[in-house]
């Protein structure tokens, strides 16, 4: 229900089994100061209590729309575009948490910058057991697209987005297993206008200690980061503040994902990662580096943590050790992804 003279919202909330967190989710959503929202949630046949539980709430604001067969976590959320959906929307996870006047605090920056295309609060990174583990980093109240990609990669949720620009940029786009999706969509609006932030801490990200990246077939994340390695350079050719942009930082993002992954990958044994050798991982990442920095000279492979990883990988009795270790003391080294 939409009430006359005020900003509309709609909070999406694409769900397979959301357990216990998504109670925590919806309750933080139905509780909001700001009345003028529904909660659209996009079940993907879940087969715990997910539905049955939305349904006894019996809240007119609450719409679900269920999928008979199981769906690719592509296509559940390909389907945001599918739905109707009020002036201005949120896509958040069953995790997530608002807190009770973050829609209050949203509908205020949006009449501050109302020829904003992108719009965000500050945030706390939360654990599995709600726990906050640090605060976000201070971000800009005004933020260009340049700006927007120089903040960081890790830049969490609370994003208000108008949904006429979300169809206009085609929804988000399906990577494999959407990761860097979110990135990209948040990127393409910010390209619309400017991303306007509030500093007020309205919004709790919840990050796992294993997540879905760390859980996820290694062939999906580098077919995914490959293609965000294609974005970024096309976008290069586009717009000279984000060729300078890119051009500076990119470094720090190939380091980290390549350590990441290179770490990873000596997690997995050899016949279950197609033969991949930390390597050969080192050479594609070498490639990304000289695709996206003009006049390259990094070379990924001569990072202290891909380089042990290196080492460790090119002896089968080291990898073995390793493997063993491993399983006795199974926390990653470094940085994960």
């Amino acid at each position: 229900m939409e009430i006359a003279g005020s900003n509309s919202f709609s909070v999406v909330l694409p769900v397979r089994n959301g357990g216990s967190y998504i109670k925590e989710c919806v309750a933080s959503v139905l509780s909001q100061s700001f009345r003028n929202f529904n909660l659209i949630v996009l079940d993907n046949a879940s087969t715990d209590d997910t539905v049955a539980w939305l349904e006894t709430l019996k809240d007119p604001r609450i719409i679900i729309y269920p999928s008979a067969t199981s769906l690719t976590i592509e296509q559940n959320w390909g389907r945001i575009k599918t739905v109707t959906r009020n002036k201005f929307m949120i896509i958040t996870g069953h995790d997530d948490i608002m807190h009770p006047d973050y829609l209050e605090v949203m509908d205020e920056l949006i009449r501050k910058h109302p020829t904003a295309s992108l719009y965000q609060s500050h945030f706390n990174f939360i654990d599995e057991y709600g726990a906050i583990t640090r605060a976000c980093k201070p971000m800009q109240e005004v933020q260009s697209a340049a700006d927007f990609f120089r903040e960081t990669l890790e830049n969490g949720g609370g994003f208000v987005i108008r949904s006429a620009d979300y169809d206009a940029v085609g929804g988000i786009p399906e990577y494999p297993n959407l990761f860097f999706s979110d990135f990209v969509l948040w990127m393409e609006l910010s390209r619309i206008s400017y991303k306007a932030t509030t500093p007020v801490n309205a919004f709790s990200y919840r990050v796992h200690s294993r997540n879905t990246t760390a859980t996820s077939a290694d062939d999906k994340y580098h077919a995914a980061f490959e293609r965000f390695v294609d974005y970024l350079y096309a976008l290069k050719t586009k717009d000279a503040q984000l060729n300078d942009a890119i051009n500076t930082h990119s470094r720090n993002l190939i380091s980290i994902y390549c350590k990441g992954l290179s770490h990873r990958l000596l997690r997995t044994p050899l016949e279950k990662r197609n033969n991949l050798t930390v390597s050969q991982l080192a050479k594609r990442y070498k490639a990304y580096a000289d695709k996206l920095i003009d006049n390259n000279t990094f070379d990924p492979s001569a990072i202290p943590g891909v380089r042990l990883a290196r080492i460790i990988d090119s002896n089968p009795v080291t990898r073995n050790l390793f493997l063993l270790f491993k399983k006795v003391f199974p926390k990653p080294i470094g940085k994960s992804v």
